[in-house]
C-alpha cells in the first residue's frame, strides 16, 4: 500500500501502537495529541458511538489501514457493533442505520470532500438532529482524526490490512 516506511521508531517497544510508531519519535507532540484524543472521546457531547462511526468513515476516505483495524472499546461498550461497522460503504444512505447515523457519515464525508459546500438540506438535517455543541464536538472529531490518519498514512510503510483490534482509549 505506502510502500516503504518514511519514518520509523528503533526504540524500546512500549507495547503503545502509538508510541511505538513512528509517532513516538515525537512524544512531546504526542503527549499532546494522546490528551486530545481523550478529551475528544470522554468530555464531549457526543456518543462514543457516534465518534467512532466519523472516525471509521474517515479511515475508509483516508484508507489509513490502522484506523480501520482498531474499535475502541468504549465506543463497543455503547453498543457499536460490527455489523453496524460494515454499513459504513459508499452506500450507507440506503442502509438500515438510523438516520443520525447516516447524517454523520454525510457530515463527515462532506467535511473531508468540500467543508464549505454543504447543501442547505443537510444543514437543516444537521440542525434537526444534532444540537450546535455535538455539531461543533463532531467538525472537531473529523479534523482531529483525518489529521492523525493523514498523517500515518503519509509516513508509509503501512500493510494491506490488519486484523480488527479493540483498543482502550489512550
Amino acid at each position: 500500500m505506502s510502500g516503504q516506511a518514511r519514518a520509523v521508531n528503533m526504540g524500546k517497544s512500549t507495547g503503545n501502537m502509538m508510541r511505538d510508531s513512528a509517532l513516538g519519535l515525537v512524544p512531546e507532540t504526542l503527549d499532546h495529541y494522546m490528551g486530545l484524543n481523550r478529551t475528544i472521546w470522554e468530555d464531549g457531547p457526543l456518543r462514543p458511538a457516534d465518534i467512532e462511526l466519523a472516525r471509521l468513515r474517515n479511515a475508509r476516505k483516508v484508507n489509513c489501514v490502522f484506523c480501520k483495524s482498531v474499535r475502541y472499546d468504549i465506543a463497543k461498550a455503547d453498543g457499536l457493533s460490527e455489523d453496524k461497522v460494515a454499513m459504513i460503504e459508499d452506500d450507507f444512505r440506503g442502509s438500515d442505520l438510523s438516520e443520525r447515523d447516516k447524517l454523520i457519515l454525510a457530515f463527515t464525508d462532506q467535511y473531508l470532500n468540500d467543508p464549505a459546500g454543504i447543501g442547505e438540506e443537510l444543514k437543516e438535517a444537521l440542525r434537526t438532529e444534532f444540537t450546535s455543541q455535538e455539531l461543533v464536538h463532531l467538525s472537531m472529531v473529523v479534523a482531529h482524526f483525518s489529521g492523525f490518519s493523514r498523517c500515518a498514512v503519509s509516513l508509509g510503510g503501512m500493510p494491506t490490512q490488519l486484523p480488527i483490534m479493540e483498543m482502550s482509549v489512550p
